[in-house]
């Protein structure tokens, strides 16, 4: 029997090898990419996230390459266009990876990498986010358990050392809460501080600060697909830390 009362964790597992799978393919991608293409195809973008900016030169989702028009980018630097591409015209490989690149990042060049003479598909900030998701995923394939909730599944990660007094206090919520804000505290303090303040992070610190956040997505991620209470016969069956359960009220007649 499993450490949550089921007699395997072959579901879990597929579910945070899944995660990885994927996350792993787009954050390897995303360097084999610009490697499938003619250095120098792409370089000096920027866009903006969440919309196609370059999907075409001139046609459909192409207001990033309407837009490269010359701009002085840091006070003292000279005047510089921005750079044109389009993913449509790219070989499908590449062009699937710079599309969701030009969907899901703003592809700011000073906030990207260059590989093969060509901008990444995603700044750095995103390659720490799935990084993250990869770690994420493979962690939960080895240590995640379904225990009825999302909010004990995503807390059966952590050492049964760790869980046993937050359990017997009932600090559950609390314990589960906390971990989140602290996974995200990086992440929105340095974007935050870029928004308002003076302040620019490095691409060093976009990918630490990513990381811990793409790591967090994963397990909340991979726990709200694995928590299922159909799995169990009734709530009793669930094996909590500290020789807890779970009690359920009952509505008398």
């Amino acid at each position: 029997m499993e450490r949550n009362g089921l007699p395997n964790r072959r579901r879990e597992k597929k579910i945070g090898l899944w995660f990885m799978g994927v996350s792993g393919f787009f954050l390897l991608s995303f360097f084999l990419a610009p490697y499938t293409l003619e250095a120098g195809s792409v370089v000096e973008i920027e866009g903006r996230a969440n919309a196609f900016d370059f999907a075409t030169l001139d046609g459909w989702g192409s207001n990033g390459n309407q837009a490269a028009l010359p701009h002085v980018h840091h006070e003292g630097d000279e005047d510089h266009r921005h750079g044109t591409y389009s993913w449509t015209s790219m070989n499908p490989y590449a062009g699937f990876i710079y599309a969701f690149g030009d969907l899901n990042c703003h592809q700011k060049h000073e906030r990207s990498w260059e590989v093969n003479g060509n901008q990444m598909p995603v700044c750095t900030r995103d390659v720490g986010i799935f990084a993250g998701l990869f770690i994420g995923g493979w962690l939960f394939s080895r240590r995640g358990w379904n225990r009825w909730t999302v909010r004990d599944t995503n807390l059966s990660l952590l050492p049964k050392s760790w869980l046993e007094p937050i359990y017997a206090k009932n600090k559950r919520t609390i314990a589960w809460f906390g971990i989140g804000v602290l996974i995200c505290l990086p992440l929105i303090f340095d974007g935050f501080l870029q928004l308002l303040t003076s302040y620019e992070s490095t691409n060093a610190k976009r990918v630490l600060t990513g990381l811990p956040f793409g790591f967090g997505i994963a397990l909340l991620m991979s726990s709200m697909i694995a928590a299922q209470a159909t799995e169990f016969n009734h709530a009793g069956q669930v094996v909590l830390p500290g020789n807890s359960r779970f009690s359920l009220a009952q509505e008398e007649e």
